[in-house]
């Protein structure tokens, strides 16, 4: 009948069922403080009314549990994304060249840093729900409560953890994942993409001004060369009255033009009359330079957040509109870091209650939570993309749906 399962001998003999009386002044008659908390006192979980700002030995043993559970679910993590990729990539990484020490050295090794990105909320939201889930089950959390601790107090080593690592991932999130990706993108480009050493994979398209667009099959990023390039100036009252194509456009730092090969210029006038012009060589001043053409519009994601900020003030300058994917991705960089603290304070009133099946139970659910979470992240942002809702509102809205959620729990939990 008496729970004897404790936590490194730190909670006392609680009867199930039972209800531990305490009162306020026996409390001051005992401690010799008038402010002393009822069931405080000298409670050998929080015997001091100071350990409500301090830790006690049983917030680091639950910090103990916590952060080892945490890193063991990253290491598994880690270790799934990896064997999943290398499935999907080995055939062609190994059919283009690369050898084995290149593919772990080299690429894993670089890709590490954006998984620990994508999972260590998922890593501390399941930490958590573990261990308070097995706190419930066996009565401990029961326990603390009838001494008078709130369900916030009893948080406090998770809020912690969660607060500690929110803050070291957005400077990892800003600045180590940015470097790592590149080092990913390039052996991608080299040994799993068809497309040229050194080049962007897909076609640029560039609005460099209200009605002036610039496309270019792929660019060279070592020698700020440019291939099969277009750029078109609409005019809103007639249609069409530019284009200029060209072979090759080769940026002139000294000058700050492009130097074109084989350029072609087509200009339209009121009445339609065409006037056209060969160049076998032409230099021409276009409102872009080699870095907005080697970044393509996925490029926020690995640029540096102080990179990303000039990018798309860059885009916002050039007369872009259709800058939702970049804009999202830059506003990702401080929104999904704070998902790691949202989801240890929804973790812990989660789990904080009994259920039937136990721990295995409160683990499927919040797996179900954590899909659900991630489902409507992916859900939301491209109507960032596309500009149906703003894309700050597209990076930040699931996380402040979840924040929503987290508080009403709380409160629910400290009633």
């Amino acid at each position: 009948m008496w729970s004897d399962r404790v936590i490194g001998g730190v909670l006392p003999r609680v009867r199930r069922g039972a209800r531990q009386a305490t009162s306020p002044r026996s409390d001051r008659a005992r401690t010799g403080r008038p402010d002393a908390a009822p069931g405080v006192g000298n409670h050998p979980i929080f015997p001091h009314p100071l350990s409500r700002s301090r830790l006690t030995r049983f917030d680091w043993h639950v910090l103990r549990r916590f952060l080892s559970g945490t890193a063991l679910l990253l290491v598994l993590l880690v270790a799934t994304f990896i064997v999943l990729d290398l499935a999907e990539r080995i055939d062609d990484f190994l059919d283009r060249g690369a050898t084995t020490a290149q593919i772990f050295g080299e690429y894993y090794l670089y890709y590490v840093p954006d998984i620990l990105r994508l999972t260590s909320p998922l890593a501390l939201f399941l930490a958590a729900v573990y261990v308070t889930s097995r706190l419930a089950q066996s009565m401990q959390l029961t326990a603390i409560h009838m001494a008078g601790v709130s369900t916030a107090r009893y948080m406090r080593p998770f809020l912690l953890v969660g607060l500690g690592v929110t803050a070291g991932m957005l400077a990892f999130n800003g600045f180590v994942v940015p470097r790592a990706n590149t080092v990913v993108h390039a052996f991608q480009n080299q040994y799993y993409r068809d497309a040229p050493e050194g080049s962007s994979g897909s076609e640029i398209v560039r609005q460099m001004a209200p009605g002036v667009v610039l496309t270019a099959r792929y660019f060279d990023r070592e020698r700020s060369q440019a291939f099969r390039v277009s750029v078109v100036e609409m005019d809103s009252g007639r249609g069409l009255a530019r284009r200029l194509d060209a072979a090759q456009m080769t940026w002139n730092d000294s000058l700050a033009t492009w130097q074109g090969v084989d350029v072609s210029v087509r200009a339209f006038d009121d009445g339609g009359a065409e006037t056209y012009a060969y160049h076998a060589q032409l230099d021409t001043a276009l409102a872009v330079r080699p870095r907005d053409l080697a970044q393509s519009e996925r490029d926020a994601e690995r640029l540096t957040v102080l990179e990303a900020r000039d990018y798309v003030r860059s885009l916002e300058r050039a007369g872009v509109t259709e800058r939702g994917r970049p804009l999202v991705a830059y506003y990702n960089k401080f929104a999904y870091p704070v998902a790691n603290l949202i989801l240890v304070l929804l973790a812990v009133p989660m789990a904080a209650r009994r259920r039937r099946g136990g721990q295995a139970a409160q683990l499927a659910l919040g797996l179900g939570v954590a899909f659900i979470y991630l489902a409507l992240q992916k859900t939301i942002e491209p109507l960032g993309y596309v500009q149906t809702i703003p894309p700050v509102v597209a990076a930040w809205l699931p996380h402040l749906v979840f924040a929503l959620v987290a508080v009403l729990l709380l409160a629910r939990a400290n009633r």
